[in-house]
Order: C-alpha cells, then sequence, then structure tokens
C-alpha cells in the first residue's frame, strides 16, 4: 500500500508515515499531489470483459478479465444507514493516506509472519446478517471470515488506497468488500512482464461486443477495398504494464476478487474518485496454511470461533 507524494508527515488527525501523505499532512508546499492514473479500460460486469475506453488508444478493444464478482444493491438503503450508525458509535482511529479504519481481527505482524489472537473478540454483531447472505452469492461457498477491516474515506482528508496486493500467507483467496454512502472505482494495475491479448470488440451493424476470437476489418483494409477473409484484424498484444482496468463500485454494492483479480491485479481507489464520504467494509478468509490440513490448523481454528462469534468491538 505505497503511496508516492510529498512525503507524508503527520498533522492533526493524520496517521500517514513515510511517502504516504494526506491533505491533513500535505499542506500549501505541497508540489503534486500523488499520482492518479487514467484507467484506460472498463469491468463490464455482464459479459466479463474489461473494455477499452471510448477516448483511449485501446477503443474498440477487449479482454477477459476473470475474478471478479459484483453484486449491486447488497443491502437496502434501511440496512445501510443502520451499519453506518452502529460504526459511528465507536472511534474511527488516522490510518494512511487519509483514511480512517475499524479493525476487528488478529494481531498481526506481516513481515515476521506472527499472529496471535491477541485483544480479537470478533466480528461486529451487525456483520452477522451480512456474513450469512453471502452464502447466497456462489463465489463465496464455504467462506468464513476471520477478519472485518472498516476504512472510512472522506474528499476533505484527501482519503485514498495506493496500489496493492492484500497479504497471502494469513489471508485466503477471496478479497470480499462492501461498499457503503456512495459509489467510487477499483483501478486494477498489474506489474507482470507478461502481455495481454486484446480483441477487437465493435461491430457496426449491431453494436454489440464481440466474443473471443473475432475479427474485424482493419482501416487499411478498408482503405484498399479488400474485404472479408483476406483482410482481417488480428488480436492485439500489449504489455501487462500499460493496462488499467475500471470496477466501478456502485453504492451498497459487494464485489468479490480472486483468482487473476486477487493474485496478478494491484487495486487501488484514486483520490479523485472519492467525490463524498465512503466507507469500505472488507472481510476476508484464513489461508491455506490455516486452514483444514495446514500447518497452524489449529490456531486457525481459534480465530474462526473468535470471529464468528459476532461479539467483538475495534481492536
Amino acid at each position: 500500500m505505497e503511496a508516492a507524494g510529498g512525503g507524508g508527515g503527520e498533522g492533526p488527525g493524520c496517521g500517514c508515515k513515510g511517502i504516504r501523505s494526506c491533505l491533513l499532512c500535505e499542506g500549501p508546499a505541497q508540489a503534486a499531489p500523488p499520482p492518479q492514473g487514467e484507467d484506460n479500460f472498463t469491468y463490464c460486469p455482464a459479459t466479463g470483459l474489461a473494455k477499452g475506453n471510448e477516448r483511449s488508444e485501446f477503443a474498440g478493444w477487449a479482454f477477459p478479465f476473470p475474478g471478479v464478482f459484483l453484486m449491486e444493491e447488497f443491502i437496502s438503503e434501511d440496512e445501510e444507514s443502520e451499519i453506518v450508525e452502529l460504526m459511528d458509535r465507536d472511534d474511527w482511529k488516522p490510518s494512511q493516506s487519509g483514511r480512517k479504519k475499524q479493525d476487528y481481527g488478529p494481531k498481526v505482524n506481516f513481515k515476521k509472519q506472527r499472529l496471535k489472537a491477541g485483544s480479537f473478540t470478533g466480528l461486529p454483531s451487525f456483520s452477522k446478517k451480512i456474513v450469512a447472505r453471502m452464502k447466497a452469492c456462489s463465489v463465496l461457498g464455504g467462506f468464513l471470515p476471520v477478519e472485518q477491516c472498516n476504512l472510512d474515506y472522506v474528499p476533505e482528508r484527501g482519503s485514498a488506497i495506493d496500489s496493492h496486493f492484500d497479504d497471502w500467507w494469513l489471508w485466503g483467496e477471496r478479497l470480499v468488500s462492501l461498499n457503503l454512502l456512495s459509489k467510487t472505482v477499483l483501478s486494477m494495475s498489474c506489474d507482470s512482464e507478461d502481455s495481454i491479448q486484446l480483441f477487437p470488440t465493435f461491430s457496426k451493424e449491431n453494436g454489440e461486443l464481440s466474443p473471443p476470437g473475432s475479427f474485424t476489418q482493419t482501416s487499411e483494409c478498408k482503405n484498399s477495398g479488400e474485404e472479408g477473409i483476406n483482410c482481417i484484424l488480428s488480436p492485439r498484444l500489449v504489455p501487462s504494464k500499460e493496462v488499467t482496468v475500471a470496477i466501478h463500485l456502485p453504492q451498497r454494492s459487494l464485489v468479490v476478487l480472486y483468482g487473476d483479480a486477487r493474485y496478478k491485479w494491484k487495486h487501488a481507489i484514486y483520490r479523485k474518485h472519492i467525490e463524498h464520504r465512503r466507507i469500505c467494509v472488507t472481510f476476508r478468509e484464513l489461508s491455506a496454511e490455516f486452514s483444514t490440513g495446514g500447518r497452524h490448523e489449529e490456531l486457525g481454528k481459534e480465530l474462526l470461533e473468535i470471529a464468528l462469534s459476532f461479539q467483538g468491538r475495534p481492536v
């Protein structure tokens, strides 16, 4: 979760350290805000494709983007209001990059890979209904959350979260987040040296996305007057590092990242995509090492028993 910027120094109510910063600590001398890239593809939940944005060089191209599950209106407006009201009864602690947080989980040192229950007393009572409802989602079969992190974003603090992978020593494959109070955009990027194969998407005849492997004529073909099988556009290869994918998260939506979206693509929330107060509720499951048959199976069982008591307070 590293952020570029002018160097974070703690200001009033600021939790920034090192190179991370927010509007509370940047001050008038800040030369420029942290870099905020432009996403050049947008994820389409209906097709599972990342589609090139109209004003980008990738307009008219797409590629499969697996590992994302998005459900709109996962909770009702009344449920949302009740959950936020209950959260706000507890203190929010200053966090990095203009965020505030509430943690419900074990005490962890990720660098030294050390873990203990500490003062963890379980997930909060209001999450019991949310977790039960997750069972209806096809991608969440057997999902048992052992940790919940509430993050509070507001534009006044310049809240954001830098491009990062979530830990995978302790946390399992599926990252589950509930997006409350306002819409936002999850920006996905990839540091891999691999290339991505794009395919043409737009048909003038029906305006619909073409399936992978489809072909359309190039402008050079049209100018030469050639048509048909003698003049087709082959799939296009682009470096993964040149591609960023926007996943639009409506208010009250639930998003799950797994597979490639979890392990190959980093995720971020840019400052410019926080227009109003936003709360993200993220649930994490245990990795194989702490699950049945794993090296730390017994510790995992202990933590799950605590978590699923739903009697917790923020640690």
